[in-house]
């Protein structure tokens, strides 16, 4: 249980800042903190045991049938990235406290931070492939909010546009690849699909996949050629850059990689596609690194630069390799988060964070320049720092690694990437910190931060140097347990220390501190030299790529989805055709039917014969909207004396009370609309429509046929008919259907249901206080209106009919568990019931008498079916699942209690809700449109008050 809080306590600790901000910025922070710290707390609690090898999981069913559980698992891997994400979040918490400014929306950026956290935490943590795609979209999605945070910025929302596009798309094609990796095996349970390497890799699906997964890593980690979008991701606050650039996004691609070694790596195509991508991705950013003016744009592609270093060693496919990359993702976080956060303070401090106009910058902020100096020489790799150390045991394996044939192109790239590697971050040192002041008038007078903003920085500065000089003691551990779940067997033999004697990796290591020393002092002369080189700018080919896949959609937009409902069905109803006709013709021998027809009543026949009649009619005068919609309704009925006779009450029941309600509600939208249709179609249009109607009907009614003349084995409706008194607790198996065995499609037609009421209030709200508002006022009344609107016979009709609608609907829905009935059937019945009040009286005299919020109804109802489908998780069953009793009373006798009322109440609520809302917002319109004040009476001619001018209201 203690498993899913740590993943569940950033989701729901959320909440919190949004609410304590009211408090203060402290109260808010303090909140924040209090979550992440809980976490990790929680965490800890678990570290011991895990780095001494047990491995911790939990599962809960939530759609087994498609292989979707919500389970986790707590190994050595799970380990080390969950501390990193809580641990350097809470650093992060407390720095953000102290940088964003009055004007910056603490609560919002602190709500995003945890749904991040929260989503970052699941990854690491999940065992199902599904459910970590879940948590992989949603970082995109958090991320993205992170990085727009500063939305009055134009390179902040467009950073984020195009960090979402190219880790979105880079997901949508790690989602393949993860359906086609659970295909290979049989199951989308990591722990299961870690066990099966010999069969991934034999499975021809095994490149495919492959490629895939890695398209999804390689664009969350900014590997070339996705590199691109990291940089311009750096418009957003440096808390933001801190957090998802040295510890959580950018090292999600990573963590995958490690968690999917086991089973992908120790293939040439591995090998081939992930350490030369890796190789091209570290030697270029660190290039790319020297050149920036920008701190944080030095920092971000230093970050590129280095997640190519661990990428590349992942790719090696050796079980060192992957231990030097274990303890290089270790050292990275913790130089790289510090020296982002001073990188944060300079530009704070100072107001700008061109390294050109800086320059002893120590002398003026020595506390910030100490842990800016020490972190940037552990990331160029100088002794005794811990980035020495992974730096060197890369250098190694580099040196051993044959590429091509070649065993002089990896060592030879290798030392030429950690020369730039040296070169950039000397120029963070010398250019920002030491030497002479190259601007004596910053924007403002450089002074260290407050204690919030450089203790956070200061500790990790703490665990750069500890590591460094003590890396088997303090690294050691976690190291061994996070490598062995990423090698999935034993450990190589490797030693963590300082000194390994005179090897090849402590030279290549000297030549590149000479090298990139020599480097930056001919900095100048690289610029110049580098000046007028024709390189590709990736933010223009991306604004390129965008502008013409924007174009091809817009001209596919504007053909397809023209506003012509008519084209629309004329598609996709064709489309449907083809596909039958397709279906049909793809078996050559067709038998005919074994099942006897039944005779044809006088009743039935005379039906049939009133349906196509009707339906004839509606086609013919369809020009006349008024008469249409009768002649629909009518068609509504007849088809409601169909179920009746062919022994289906319900839906005859639901028919006829949906055809009263939609009826009205058209009526009430037809009284301010064209009465005839102002256009017909040419005569070209209408054969073509004709023909694809009819082409339409037959197939549909030959599907009918097919189906009801033959067998059906393997029938659902035996199950429904067998189970439905044992497992749902009621005979009436449509409702017991509607409420357990499809509760989900149910629960998902009323949350639709709901939004469409919402849109309807949302159209007409915009529709009041826009142009189209003056043109109902300016509306004149063409057509003649009764004199007496709220008739007195009617008003006494509806007052007496309103109790006995509420009894029938009460009825019904009590009893839809056993007869039929039911929530959907009972808030039609009350809804007609209310409607009717509205009809006689007049919309503002009920409403005034009726205060009812509808919006609430409809909220209500949704939140009371998810109560009721949740409930059934404290009994250890899936969602929705109906639980019942029946229950012995004096003089009552016995009666059922069933959970499933409780679904059938919201069902019921939103029903009401949804029809009330749609009612009240049209009448609002047609108030408007007619200029009518709401009436004081009841009726227009009350014989028990005397007036001589009746009120009218719409």
């Amino acid at each position: 249980m203690s498993l899913t809080l740590i993943v569940l306590l950033p989701f729901i600790g959320a909440v919190l800042p949004a609410i304590m901000i009211r408090a203060g910025r402290n109260a808010c922070a303090i909140a924040t903190g209090s979550v992440t710290l809980l976490a990790l707390i929680l965490l800890m609690a678990k570290a011991p045991a895990v780095i001494g090898g047990e491995v911790f999981q939990v599962s809960y069913d939530w759609l087994p049938e498609l292989g979707l559980n919500v389970t986790f698992f707590l190994d050595g891997l799970g380990l080390l990235f969950a501390t990193l994400i809580l641990g350097i979040g809470l650093l992060i918490i407390i720095y953000a406290r102290f940088y964003l400014s009055k004007d910056d929306p603490m609560g919002r950026f602190y709500v995003f931070l945890l749904l991040f956290q929260g989503a970052m935490v699941g990854i690491v943590l999940s065992d199902n492939i599904l459910l970590l795609l879940v948590f992989w979209e949603l970082t995109s999605l958090s991320s993205f909010l992170l990085i727009g945070y500063w939305k009055h910025l134009p390179e902040g929302r467009q950073g984020a546009r195009m960090a979402l596009a190219v880790t979105g798309g880079g997901g949508l094609a790690m989602i393949a690849g993860m359906l086609i990796l659970g295909n290979i095996v049989g199951s989308y349970d990591l722990s299961v699909i870690l066990q099966n390497a010999d069969m991934i890799q034999a499975s021809p699906m095994y490149v495919p996949a492959l490629v895939l997964i890695l398209l999804g890593c390689f664009t969350k980690s900014a590997q070339f050629p996705f590199h691109f979008w990291l940089p311009h991701a750096m418009a957003a606050p440096t808390p933001v850059s801190a957090y998802l650039h040295s510890a959580t996004m950018v090292k999600a691609g990573i963590f995958l990689m490690a968690r999917m070694w086991p089973v992908l790596s120790g293939t040439p195509e591995w090998f081939y596609i992930v350490a030369t991508t890796g190789l091209v991705t570290m030697v270029l950013g660190a290039w790319i690194a020297i050149f920036k003016h920008d701190l944080k744009g030095l920092l971000a592609y230093s970050t590129v630069s280095h997640l190519g270093l661990v990428t590349m060693l992942l790719g090696f496919g050796t079980p060192i390799a992957a231990v030097a990359g274990v303890f290089h993702i270790i050292n990275h976080a913790t130089f790289k988060a510090a020296l982002f956060m001073t990188a944060g303070i300079v530009d704070h401090e100072t107001g700008t964070r061109d390294i050109r106009r800086f320059g002893g910058l120590i002398n003026l902020m020595p506390i910030a320049g100490t842990i800016g100096i020490i972190s940037a020489a552990s990331m160029a790799g100088i002794i005794p720092f811990n980035g020495f150390l992974s730096k060197e045991m890369m250098l190694e394996e580099a040196w051993h690694t044959v590429w091509m044939d070649q065993s002089w192109f990896m060592p030879v790239l290798a030392t030429i990437g950690a020369i730039f590697s040296v070169a950039y971050s000397f120029r963070f040192i010398f250019h920002v910190w030491l030497g002479k002041p190259r601007d004596e008038n910053l924007p403002h007078h450089p002074h260290d931060p407050p204690f919030g903003m450089w203790a956070p920085p200061a500790f990790l500065t703490i665990l750069v140097i500890l590591i460094g000089l003590f890396p088997a003691a303090i690294a050691g551990p976690i190291v061994a347990a996070t490598s062995a779940a990423v090698i999935g067997g034993a450990l190589p033999e490797y030693h963590l220390a300082l000194w390994h004697g005179l090897t090849p990796a402590l030279g290549m290591s000297i030549i590149a501190i000479i090298v990139g020393a020599v480097l930056l002092m001919r900095h100048g002369s690289l610029l110049s030299a580098t000046a007028n080189l024709s390189r590709p700018d990736a933010k223009a080919m991306f604004d390129c790529g965008m502008a013409k896949l924007v174009t091809v959609t817009r001209f596919a937009t504007e053909k397809l989805h023209n506003g012509s409902l008519q084209r629309y069905l004329a598609i996709t109803i064709f489309a449907a055709i083809a596909i039958g006709l397709t279906g049909f013709y793809a078996e050559p021998d067709h038998t005919a039917g074994t099942r006897e027809l039944l005779a044809v009543s006088p009743a039935a026949a005379i039906g049939w014969v009133l349906l196509v009649v009707t339906c004839l009619a509606a086609v013919v005068m369809h020009h006349n909207r008024l008469l249409s919609l009768l002649l629909v309704g009518v068609i509504g009925l007849i088809v409601s004396l169909g179920f009746i006779y062919l022994s289906a009450p319900d839906l005859a029941l639901t028919q006829i009370s949906v055809e009263v309600v939609t009826v009205i509600l058209m009526l009430l939208a037809l009284n301010i609309l064209p009465k005839e249709t102002p256009k017909e179609s040419l005569a070209g249009r209408k054969m073509r429509d004709g023909v694809i109607s009819i082409a339409a009907g037959l197939g549909i009614g030959s599907a009918i046929w097919a189906i009801m003349t033959r067998e059906l084995p393997n029938s659902i409706s035996a199950f429904h008919l067998a189970n439905s008194k044992t497992e749902g607790g009621g005979t009436n198996v449509v409702n017991v259907i509607l409420v357990d065995f499809r509760g989900f499609d149910t629960f998902g037609e009323i949350i639709v249901l709901g939004i469409a009421a919402l849109s309807i209030f949302a159209l007409i709200e915009t529709v009041s206080g826009s142009e189209a508002a003056k043109r109902l006022a300016s509306w004149v009344v063409k057509n003649r209106r009764s004199a007496d609107r709220h008739p007195m016979m009617m008003v006494i009709a509806t007052r007496v009919m309103l109790p006995l609608s509420l009894m029938v609907g009460v009825y019904i829905f009590l009893r839809g568990h056993n007869e039929p009935g039911g929530g959907f059937i009972a808030g039609l019945v009350v809804s007609v019931a209310l409607v009717m009040q509205y009809m006689a009286s007049g919309f503002g005299w009920t409403q005034n008498r009726m205060k009812v919020r509808y919006h609430g109804m409809i909220g209500l109802g949704v939140i009371a079916a998810a109560i009721t489908g949740a409930s059934a998780w404290v009994a250890g069953l899936p969602f929705l699942t109906s639980g019942f009793v029946h229950v012995h009373l004096p003089i009552v006798g016995e009666f059922e209690l069933a959970s499933a009322m409780g679904f059938d109440l919201g069902v019921f609520l939103t029903v009401v809700g949804a029809v009330m809302l749609a009612l009240a917002k049209l009448s609002q319109v047609e108030r408007m449109a007619e200029h009518a004040d709401i009436n004081r009476h009841p009726m227009d001619y009350d014989p028990s008050v005397q007036t001589t001018t009746p009120e009218k209201e719409a």
